[in-house]
């Protein structure tokens, strides 16, 4: 992972109450919030037998504030979590989520099981205290069931398609379909708005352009889509970014 947004010296304590004030309202039942420090989006959405959170946050302390919002905001309780990917930025507050079933992509539990010290190091190197990563480190979630195509999750009276993606961003890319009016398709860092799109030692550049691909066809012209990192865009904007990173890929 490569630092995002502002970094680490946009860090601070927030004010009482911003917290919730910061969950933006995307479509009925569907919010979604930008972390401090690295502007890394997370996701929730809300069906009759509870939440679904996409992505965790870079901390436990960021997982349990982002479990509280959820169910202040949509008032449920979170049953399901996805990862987008496996940074520490997305994945790092998953175990403060206990009881919730936990999805990621194929080869992502093999990943996480092996490469808790690897993600640890990445966020101390990215400016997080070296308390907070190794505990969450120590207690890392893999992901309980993981999805190589499409899967689709029925929260009780409304239903969320799961996709992989990937390899682009990582070796283990999903994006989450969440069909209404409008349609709404939680990206992870397959897009980014507040920088140019990251490619560290874990990307897979050439097959990222392909990926976009993929989204597109997924969301269609007329969704919302939901950046890892960043405001949210429209199609125009993904097309855009997709044929960029063919030029800087070639």
């Amino acid at each position: 992972m490569q630092a995002h947004g502002d970094g680490p010296a946009a860090a601070g304590r927030e004010p009482a109450g911003a917290q919730d004030a910061e969950w933006e309202r995307l479509a009925a039942g569907v919010v979604r919030r930008r972390l401090p420090r690295w502007d890394a989006t997370v996701g929730a959405v809300a069906g009759g037998d509870g939440a679904l959170v996409i992505d965790t946050g870079a901390s436990l302390r960021e997982g349990a504030a982002v479990r509280a919002g959820v169910t202040r905001v949509l008032d449920r309780r979170v049953a399901w979590v996805v990862l987008t990917h496996p940074h520490f930025d997305h994945v790092f507050g998953t175990a403060v989520f206990a009881g919730a079933q936990v999805y990621g992509a194929v080869g992502v539990d093999a990943l996480l099981a092996r490469g808790a010290r690897t993600l640890r190091d990445d966020a101390v190197a990215n400016g997080l205290p070296e308390r907070e990563a190794a505990e969450a480190a120590d207690v890392l979630v893999r992901p309980h069931r993981t999805v190589s195509g499409r899967l689709t999750l029925d929260l009780g009276g409304r239903e969320v398609v799961v996709t992989n993606l990937g390899p682009a961003h990582t070796e283990h890319d999903l994006a989450v379909l969440v069909p209404g009016c409008p349609d709404v398709v939680f990206c992870g860092d397959l897009v980014e708005e507040s920088g140019e799109p990251q490619a560290g030692p874990d990307a897979r550049p050439a097959r990222w352009p392909a990926a976009l691909d993929r989204l597109l066809a997924l969301g269609g012209e007329e969704a919302l889509y939901v950046p890892g990192h960043g405001a949210v865009v429209d199609a125009a904007f993904v097309r855009a970014q997709r044929d960029e990173l063919a030029r800087r890929f070639a």
